[in-house]
Protein backbone atom coordinates (compact mmCIF):
# COMPACT_ATOMS: atom_id res chain seq x y z
CA UNK A 1 0.00 0.00 0.00
CA UNK A 2 1.41 3.73 -0.93
CA UNK A 3 0.30 6.94 -0.23
CA UNK A 4 2.15 9.04 -3.02
CA UNK A 5 5.51 7.54 -3.06
CA UNK A 6 5.49 6.52 0.42
CA UNK A 7 4.78 3.72 1.59
CA UNK A 8 1.49 3.55 3.71
CA UNK A 9 3.25 2.24 6.69
CA UNK A 10 5.98 4.81 6.77
CA UNK A 11 3.44 7.89 6.16
CA UNK A 12 1.42 6.38 9.60
CA UNK A 13 4.39 6.04 11.79
CA UNK A 14 5.42 9.84 10.88
CA UNK A 15 1.89 10.98 11.32
CA UNK A 16 1.16 9.39 14.89
CA UNK A 17 4.79 10.93 16.11
CA UNK A 18 3.57 14.59 14.41
CA UNK A 19 0.15 13.58 16.67
CA UNK A 20 2.33 12.57 19.88
CA UNK A 21 4.43 15.85 19.57
CA UNK A 22 1.78 18.25 19.03
CA UNK A 23 -0.53 16.71 21.95
CA UNK A 24 2.59 16.62 24.24
CA UNK A 25 3.34 20.17 23.12
CA UNK A 26 -0.22 21.92 23.03
CA UNK A 27 -2.58 19.92 24.39
CA UNK A 28 -2.15 20.62 27.60
CA UNK A 29 -2.96 24.01 28.47
CA UNK A 30 -2.77 24.22 32.00
CA UNK A 31 1.15 23.05 32.20
CA UNK A 32 3.71 25.50 31.90
CA UNK A 33 5.19 26.07 28.10
CA UNK A 34 8.87 25.04 29.24
CA UNK A 35 7.24 22.12 30.94
CA UNK A 36 4.83 21.28 27.49
CA UNK A 37 8.34 22.00 25.86
CA UNK A 38 10.52 19.29 28.03
CA UNK A 39 7.56 16.96 27.43
CA UNK A 40 7.66 17.46 23.40
CA UNK A 41 11.39 16.55 23.57
CA UNK A 42 10.66 13.45 25.32
CA UNK A 43 8.40 12.78 23.20
CA UNK A 44 10.88 12.03 20.08
CA UNK A 45 13.49 11.37 22.80
CA UNK A 46 11.22 8.18 23.58
CA UNK A 47 10.28 7.34 20.24
CA UNK A 48 13.91 7.06 18.96
CA UNK A 49 14.25 4.44 22.19
CA UNK A 50 11.41 2.48 20.84
CA UNK A 51 12.33 2.46 17.30
CA UNK A 52 15.48 1.54 18.43
CA UNK A 53 14.72 -1.88 20.73
CA UNK A 54 12.03 -2.97 18.12
CA UNK A 55 14.56 -2.65 15.43
CA UNK A 56 17.18 -4.48 17.71
CA UNK A 57 14.83 -7.07 19.20
CA UNK A 58 14.07 -7.88 15.03
CA UNK A 59 16.95 -7.98 13.96
CA UNK A 60 18.36 -10.39 16.86
CA UNK A 61 14.96 -12.32 15.99
CA UNK A 62 16.69 -12.89 12.22
CA UNK A 63 20.25 -13.18 13.12
CA UNK A 64 21.10 -15.45 10.35
CA UNK A 65 20.04 -13.73 7.71
CA UNK A 66 21.12 -10.04 9.15
CA UNK A 67 24.51 -11.80 9.54
CA UNK A 68 24.57 -12.92 6.05
CA UNK A 69 24.04 -9.17 4.75
CA UNK A 70 24.93 -6.45 7.51
CA UNK A 71 23.84 -3.57 5.54
CA UNK A 72 20.39 -4.30 6.00
CA UNK A 73 20.75 -3.96 9.37
CA UNK A 74 20.24 -0.37 8.82
CA UNK A 75 18.16 -0.53 5.94
CA UNK A 76 15.26 0.60 8.34
CA UNK A 77 12.72 1.15 5.18
CA UNK A 78 12.36 -2.33 5.30
CA UNK A 79 9.98 -2.45 8.34
CA UNK A 80 11.49 -4.97 10.19
CA UNK A 81 10.43 -3.94 14.10
CA UNK A 82 9.15 -5.52 16.93
CA UNK A 83 6.67 -2.96 18.35
CA UNK A 84 5.54 -5.68 21.17
CA UNK A 85 8.62 -4.50 22.71
CA UNK A 86 9.72 -1.16 21.19
CA UNK A 87 6.23 0.20 22.50
CA UNK A 88 6.58 -0.79 26.14
CA UNK A 89 10.62 0.10 26.12
CA UNK A 90 9.55 3.83 24.77
CA UNK A 91 6.88 4.15 27.39
CA UNK A 92 9.20 3.08 30.05
CA UNK A 93 11.73 5.44 28.85
CA UNK A 94 9.14 8.45 29.01
CA UNK A 95 8.39 7.46 32.83
CA UNK A 96 12.24 7.10 33.75
CA UNK A 97 12.48 10.57 32.27
CA UNK A 98 10.21 12.24 33.41
CA UNK A 99 9.30 10.73 36.87
CA UNK A 100 10.62 13.12 39.10
CA UNK A 101 8.30 15.69 37.28
CA UNK A 102 4.29 14.69 37.03
CA UNK A 103 2.94 17.75 34.85
CA UNK A 104 5.77 16.91 32.14
CA UNK A 105 5.61 13.37 32.74
CA UNK A 106 1.76 13.50 32.16
CA UNK A 107 1.91 15.56 29.19
CA UNK A 108 4.67 13.37 27.84
CA UNK A 109 2.39 10.44 28.17
CA UNK A 110 -0.83 11.60 26.71
CA UNK A 111 0.84 12.73 23.61
CA UNK A 112 2.38 9.21 23.67
CA UNK A 113 -1.36 7.44 24.28
CA UNK A 114 -2.45 10.05 21.21
CA UNK A 115 0.22 8.92 18.75
CA UNK A 116 -0.46 5.29 19.98
CA UNK A 117 -4.02 5.52 19.02
CA UNK A 118 -3.37 7.14 16.05
CA UNK A 119 -1.47 4.39 15.13
CA UNK A 120 -3.52 0.89 16.07
CA UNK A 121 -6.20 3.07 13.80
CA UNK A 122 -3.86 3.11 10.76
CA UNK A 123 -2.97 -0.12 11.12
CA UNK A 124 -6.34 -1.07 11.20
CA UNK A 125 -7.28 0.35 8.30
CA UNK A 126 -3.87 -1.13 6.83
CA UNK A 127 -5.15 -4.67 8.03
CA UNK A 128 -8.63 -4.09 5.91
CA UNK A 129 -7.45 -2.94 3.04
CA UNK A 130 -5.10 -5.93 2.66
CA UNK A 131 -8.03 -7.98 3.74
CA UNK A 132 -10.36 -6.81 0.95
CA UNK A 133 -8.20 -5.57 -1.13
CA UNK A 134 -8.54 -6.64 -5.25
CA UNK A 135 -7.77 -10.60 -5.59
CA UNK A 136 -4.74 -11.40 -7.90
CA UNK A 137 -5.57 -10.24 -11.10
CA UNK A 138 -6.18 -11.25 -14.08
CA UNK A 139 -3.33 -9.55 -16.57
CA UNK A 140 -2.44 -10.89 -19.53
CA UNK A 141 1.89 -11.77 -19.42
CA UNK A 142 4.05 -13.35 -21.32
CA UNK A 143 6.83 -16.54 -20.72
CA UNK A 144 9.80 -16.06 -21.83
CA UNK A 145 9.18 -18.50 -24.53
CA UNK A 146 6.43 -15.84 -26.13
CA UNK A 147 3.46 -17.59 -24.66
CA UNK A 148 0.21 -16.23 -23.13
CA UNK A 149 -0.57 -16.43 -19.04
CA UNK A 150 -2.76 -14.82 -17.00
CA UNK A 151 -1.74 -14.29 -13.93
CA UNK A 152 -4.81 -15.44 -11.63
CA UNK A 153 -4.09 -18.93 -13.08
CA UNK A 154 -1.56 -19.29 -10.39
CA UNK A 155 -3.96 -18.99 -7.60
CA UNK A 156 -3.92 -22.79 -5.69
CA UNK A 157 -0.69 -21.76 -4.01
CA UNK A 158 1.06 -18.79 -2.07
CA UNK A 159 1.89 -16.10 -4.41
CA UNK A 160 4.65 -13.85 -3.97
CA UNK A 161 4.08 -11.57 -6.78
CA UNK A 162 7.48 -9.14 -7.37
CA UNK A 163 7.48 -6.12 -10.30
CA UNK A 164 10.85 -5.35 -10.77
CA UNK A 165 12.69 -3.81 -13.94
CA UNK A 166 16.14 -3.97 -14.63
CA UNK A 167 17.02 -0.20 -14.02
CA UNK A 168 15.73 0.18 -10.62
CA UNK A 169 18.94 -0.54 -8.64
CA UNK A 170 17.09 -1.80 -5.21
CA UNK A 171 15.22 -4.26 -7.51
CA UNK A 172 18.59 -5.78 -8.62
CA UNK A 173 19.86 -5.66 -5.08
CA UNK A 174 17.06 -8.30 -3.92
CA UNK A 175 16.92 -10.03 -6.96
CA UNK A 176 19.47 -12.74 -4.76
CA UNK A 177 16.98 -12.79 -2.01
CA UNK A 178 14.30 -13.68 -4.40
CA UNK A 179 16.05 -16.42 -6.38
CA UNK A 180 17.45 -17.89 -3.14
CA UNK A 181 13.55 -18.03 -1.55
CA UNK A 182 12.66 -19.11 -4.69
CA UNK A 183 14.23 -22.29 -4.66
CA UNK A 184 14.04 -22.68 -1.27
CA UNK A 185 9.89 -22.78 -1.05
CA UNK A 186 8.86 -25.10 -3.49
CA UNK A 187 4.72 -25.15 -2.28
CA UNK A 188 5.11 -20.87 -3.15
CA UNK A 189 4.70 -19.69 -6.52
CA UNK A 190 7.42 -16.47 -6.90
CA UNK A 191 6.60 -14.55 -9.94
CA UNK A 192 9.12 -11.90 -11.07
CA UNK A 193 7.10 -9.69 -13.03
CA UNK A 194 9.15 -7.20 -15.51
CA UNK A 195 7.30 -3.99 -15.64
CA UNK A 196 8.02 -1.76 -19.18
CA UNK A 197 10.98 -3.49 -20.49
CA UNK A 198 11.84 -5.16 -23.88
CA UNK A 199 12.15 -9.02 -23.38
CA UNK A 200 15.92 -9.01 -24.55
CA UNK A 201 16.70 -6.71 -21.74
CA UNK A 202 14.82 -8.36 -18.72
CA UNK A 203 15.77 -11.43 -19.81
CA UNK A 204 19.79 -10.45 -20.59
CA UNK A 205 19.89 -8.90 -17.25
CA UNK A 206 18.66 -12.24 -15.39
CA UNK A 207 21.29 -14.32 -17.54
CA UNK A 208 24.54 -12.43 -16.93
CA UNK A 209 23.99 -11.84 -13.51
CA UNK A 210 22.70 -16.03 -12.89
CA UNK A 211 19.43 -15.16 -11.62
CA UNK A 212 17.24 -18.38 -11.53
CA UNK A 213 13.49 -18.29 -11.17
CA UNK A 214 11.01 -20.47 -12.00
CA UNK A 215 8.34 -18.01 -12.85
CA UNK A 216 9.45 -15.04 -14.75
CA UNK A 217 6.92 -13.16 -16.75
CA UNK A 218 7.06 -9.87 -18.96
CA UNK A 219 5.26 -6.63 -19.51
CA UNK A 220 6.09 -4.48 -21.32
CA UNK A 221 3.15 -2.19 -20.59
CA UNK A 222 3.23 -2.29 -16.89
CA UNK A 223 -0.12 -3.09 -16.85
CA UNK A 224 -0.11 -5.34 -13.21
CA UNK A 225 1.37 -2.00 -11.81
CA UNK A 226 -1.68 -0.13 -12.76
CA UNK A 227 -3.88 -3.11 -11.42
CA UNK A 228 -2.18 -3.70 -7.88
CA UNK A 229 -1.89 0.29 -7.35
CA UNK A 230 1.57 0.18 -7.68
CA UNK A 231 3.26 3.54 -7.47
CA UNK A 232 7.21 2.22 -7.58
CA UNK A 233 9.16 -0.39 -8.04
CA UNK A 234 10.14 -2.38 -6.47
CA UNK A 235 6.75 -3.97 -5.15
CA UNK A 236 6.13 -7.14 -3.24
CA UNK A 237 2.75 -8.49 -2.89
CA UNK A 238 1.71 -11.39 -0.83
CA UNK A 239 -1.39 -13.41 -2.14
CA UNK A 240 -2.71 -16.25 -0.13
CA UNK A 241 -4.10 -19.76 -2.17
CA UNK A 242 -7.32 -18.18 -2.40
CA UNK A 243 -5.47 -15.46 -4.60
CA UNK A 244 -6.48 -12.72 -1.86
CA UNK A 245 -3.70 -10.11 -0.89
CA UNK A 246 -2.28 -10.62 2.64
CA UNK A 247 0.83 -8.45 2.64
CA UNK A 248 2.63 -5.87 0.53
CA UNK A 249 6.00 -4.41 0.59
CA UNK A 250 6.95 -1.76 -1.32
CA UNK A 251 10.68 -1.33 -1.74
CA UNK A 252 14.05 -3.16 -1.02
CA UNK A 253 13.28 -6.67 0.63
CA UNK A 254 15.67 -8.15 3.12
CA UNK A 255 15.87 -12.10 3.27
CA UNK A 256 14.68 -11.52 6.88
CA UNK A 257 11.72 -9.84 6.31
CA UNK A 258 10.63 -12.10 3.24
CA UNK A 259 11.09 -15.07 5.63
CA UNK A 260 9.43 -13.22 8.27
CA UNK A 261 6.05 -12.61 6.24
CA UNK A 262 6.20 -16.05 4.95
CA UNK A 263 6.25 -17.57 8.01
CA UNK A 264 3.42 -15.77 9.70
CA UNK A 265 0.97 -15.43 6.82
CA UNK A 266 1.53 -18.80 5.31
CA UNK A 267 3.64 -20.53 8.37
CA UNK A 268 6.46 -21.67 5.87
CA UNK A 269 9.51 -22.74 6.50
CA UNK A 270 12.37 -23.30 3.96
CA UNK A 271 13.08 -26.51 2.88
CA UNK A 272 15.34 -28.71 5.04
CA UNK A 273 17.35 -29.89 2.37
CA UNK A 274 18.14 -26.57 0.38
CA UNK A 275 21.37 -24.94 0.61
Amino acid sequence: MSAGPFSFPVVAVVVSVLIAWVVARYAMGHIAAPERQRAASQVLDAVTVGVLAARLSYVLRWWPEYFAAPLSIVTIADGGFDWWLGIPVGLLFAWWRARRNVPVLRAALTGMAAGLVAWGAAQAVLHGLERTGSPLPAVALVTPDARSVSLDSFVGKPVVLNLWASWCPPCRREMPVLANADARYPEVHFLLVNQGEDARIALGYLAREQHVFRNVLLDPASRTMQAVGSRGLPTTLFFDADGRLVDSHMGELSAARLKDTLARHFQLQPAASAP
